[in-house]
């Protein structure tokens, strides 16, 4: 842009079209400065500008529809009939005289009541003949000077929310409750050992009984240091654990649901074999009559009374025996008796009973052949991702049927990361029925 001769010569009205002008040019330098700056960066292998999506919070905290896309709201039907009348009131009309009385008409209101409620708790003493002084207890609920409710309140808000700690001291105040930022937080962090010791009691439960389980990760931040927030379910339960790693050991440690043994029995025998550790370092395993370990620092003192712990060799039998230990505690225990673990091709879940999740079987390119009766490797196949979708959900397979075709070539990698892919695409039956031959790209796998 040429610059005017003469400021002083041009109007307002032609001042301000200079400036909005400049502004746009500014904003325009400015995107490619960020640009050019973003590439120099990648040029010089450093980390890339971040790109920070909306936040989808409050869209995934609404209740999702059970009705068809593309239908109307109905009728919403009876209010009344699902509310609580809590208090009734009759409001007395001014009718003149000879009027008749013809009953109530209904108007529901509802409210809701926010106020301090402060209760002076008397709690009788009695004095003994032996001179011993006895105080009545405290009523059930009542734990230190905020009540239950003032306790669920401040849970609700924070939790569920998502309110600020400072902003919830100021609501408390201003609602007449005498309480401290110091007090708030306590209300929220001590005394929940009850949720922790309830959230362990469900893991155990679903790890116990579960026919399958499905188990992600992901990054998350905890005390200004980054972590990974790990998730155990399925349909009828849900875990999450929070911890500075994502790797198999930490894997194994969560599955244990709280319990901090190492065993080693025929479970923790079969893993380390499978993980080729190495047979005389086994053998000093077996051979010492020690099996059960109270906790880590009991069972790296008996690595280190083998030995073990001072071999170098490869793999890590460090590693590999904790991680056997660890899976023997597991089984030990009860857990994953019969569970299929469903994940990712994630390396650290690959434990037990292992399926891949529907998402790596669409990104596979196997598909079941139909002319032949057999799995077949069809490579570029022309068919896309929506028509396999379509073929799963014809099918009525299960995670079961997919680890067992995953044990039929236990000792053929390529074989059973192709039997893996086959996530629900036929029951065990038909499975069992083109087990043999297995046929890749026209080559025999079993051959």
């Amino acid at each position: 842009m040429v610059p005017p001769a003469n400021l002083d010569d041009l109007s307002h009205a032609e001042l301000k079209n200079l400036v909005v002008a400049l502004f746009e040019q500014i904003a325009e330098l400015r995107r490619t400065i960020a640009a050019q700056a973003d590439e120099i960066t990648r040029l010089k292998g450093g980390p890339r500008r971040p790109n920070i999506k909306p936040s989808g919070m409050e869209k995934a905290t609404e209740p999702k529809s059970d009705k068809p896309a593309g239908e109307g709201r109905g009728k919403r039907g009876d209010t009344k009939s699902k509310l609580t009348i809590h208090e009734e009131k009759t409001v007395k009309a001014d009718a003149p005289a000879g009027s008749r009385f013809k009953g109530y008409t209904s108007f529901v209101v509802q409210d809701l009541v926010v106020r301090p409620h402060v209760t002076n708790v008397r709690c009788e003493r009695w004095q003994m003949p032996d001179g011993k002084v006895v105080t009545a207890w405290l009523p059930a609920g009542i734990d230190g000077h905020f009540g239950p409710e003032l306790r669920r309140f401040v849970l609700a808000l924070y939790h569920q929310g998502q309110m600020t700690v400072p902003r919830l001291v100021t609501l408390l105040r201003s609602l007449g409750i005498f309480i401290s930022k110091r007090q708030v937080v306590r209300l929220l962090n001590a005394g929940k050992d009850e949720f922790l010791t309830e959230a362990r009691d469900v893991l155990r439960a679903g790890l116990s009984s579960a026919d399958w389980i499905t188990v992600d990760d992901t990054g998350a931040r905890h005390k200004a240091a980054n972590g990974f927030c790990t998730q155990i379910g399925n349909e009828h339960f849900t875990w999450f654990g929070t911890t500075d790693s994502k790797s198999r050991l930490n894997f194994l440690e969560l599955l244990r649901a709280g319990h901090g043994d190492y065993v080693i029995n025929d479970e923790a025998i079969a893993y380390m074999r499978e993980r080729a550790l190495a047979k005389h370092v086994i053998a000093r395993l077996l051979e010492h009559p020690a099996r059960c370990f109270a906790d880590q620092a009991a069972w790296n003192s008996h690595l280190d009374e083998l030995g073990i712990s001072a071999l170098k060799v490869n793999p890590d039998p460090v590693l590999i025996a904790t991680e056997g230990a660890l899976w023997g505690s597991v089984k030990a225990h009860g857990f994953l008796s019969d569970t299929v673990i469903v994940s990712d091709d994630a390396g650290q879940f690959d434990v037990g009973q292992h399926a891949l999740c529907w998402v790596q079987y669409l990104e596979s390119n196997l598909i079941l052949g139909t002319e032949t009766g057999g799995p077949t490797w069809q490579g570029n196949h022309p068919e896309t991702t929506q028509d396999k979708k379509q073929e799963i959900k014809a099918t009525a397979g299960t995670p079961r049927d997919l680890a067992w075709v995953s044990t039929v070539w236990p000792s053929q990698g390529r074989c059973g990361h192709a039997s893996r892919s086959f996530a629900g695409r036929a029951s065990s039956s038909d499975l069992q029925a083109v087990a043999t031959p297995l046929l890749v790209g026209g080559i025999d796998l079993n051959a």
